[in-house]
C-alpha cells in the first residue's frame, strides 16, 4: 500500500511538471535577445509573456483582442528602413526585438502569438489585401471561426478588430496559410518562398 501511495504520488508530480507550458520564449533567448538588443528589449518580451499567460484559458476572441492589442504598440517600419532589404519577413523575435516593422511583421507575430496560446492554426491566414485608402498592397491576418464564417481582421492600420464586411477600405485578394499547405503537400511544391525562410529562421531563432 505505502509502494502504491509513493507511485501515485511521483506520477503526479511528473504530470505537472510535464504539464507546465513552456514560456513563449524560453530563457536561453530570452538571454540573447537582452545581450543583443539590451533591457528594454528583454521587457517587451516578459510584457508578452504577461499578456499570454493573462489570457490562456479565455475565449479565442479575447485572444485576438489581446495579442491585436499588445503588437500593434511596435511602431511601423519599411523593410528598407529595418533590414535593407525590399521584402522581408522577420520572425516574431526580430520584430518585438527592433520594435519596429512592416505590414507582413504584425500578421507573423500575431499569427505565431495565437497558435501559442492554442488557437487553432487552420482558422489563421495570412491576407493579402489592397488599401483603397493608401492605394497600395497590405497584408492583415484573418481569422475564420468556421470555414464559412465571415473573417475577423486583425490590422495594424485600423487597430480594432473588425468582420471584413465592415473594412470596406480593404479589397482582398487571397488568403494563405503556410502551415496548411506544408501538411497537405508534404515535397513543398505548393510553399510560399517567404514562408520557407520564414520557417528556416524560427527553426534557427534568429534574432
Amino acid at each position: 500500500m505505502f509502494k502504491l501511495k509513493v507511485l501515485l504520488i511521483l506520477s503526479l508530480f511528473f504530470i505537472g511538471i510535464t504539464s507546465e507550458k513552456k514560456p513563449y520564449v524560453e530563457d536561453s533567448l530570452l538571454s540573447k535577445i537582452d545581450e543583443k538588443y539590451k533591457i528594454y528589449a528583454k521587457r517587451r518580451f516578459l510584457l508578452l509573456q504577461e499578456m499570454l499567460d493573462s489570457v490562456a484559458d479565455k475565449s479565442d476572441l479575447e485572444k485576438l483582442e489581446a495579442v491585436n492589442n499588445f503588437f500593434n504598440e511596435v511602431r511601423y517600419a519599411s523593410d528598407m528602413k529595418t533590414y535593407g532589404k525590399s521584402d522581408y519577413w522577420a520572425t516574431p523575435w526580430e520584430f518585438l526585438g527592433k520594435d519596429r516593422g512592416d505590414c507582413e511583421d504584425y500578421v507573423i507575430s500575431k499569427y505565431f502569438a495565437l497558435k501559442y496560446l492554442g488557437v487553432d492554426y487552420k482558422k489563421l491566414f495570412f491576407t493579402y489585401v489592397r488599401s483603397t485608402k493608401f492605394k497600395e498592397p497590405h497584408m492583415v491576418l484573418t481569422y475564420f471561426e468556421t470555414p464559412k464564417s465571415e473573417p475577423l481582421i486583425l490590422d495594424n492600420i485600423n487597430l480594432k478588430i473588425f468582420p471584413a464586411s465592415q473594412r470596406e477600405d480593404l479589397t482582398p485578394i487571397y488568403n494563405f496559410n503556410g502551415e496548411i499547405l506544408d501538411k497537405a503537400d508534404k515535397t513543398n511544391k505548393k510553399s510560399h518562398k517567404k514562408w520557407d525562410e520564414l520557417k528556416l529562421n524560427m527553426q534557427r531563432k534568429k534574432i
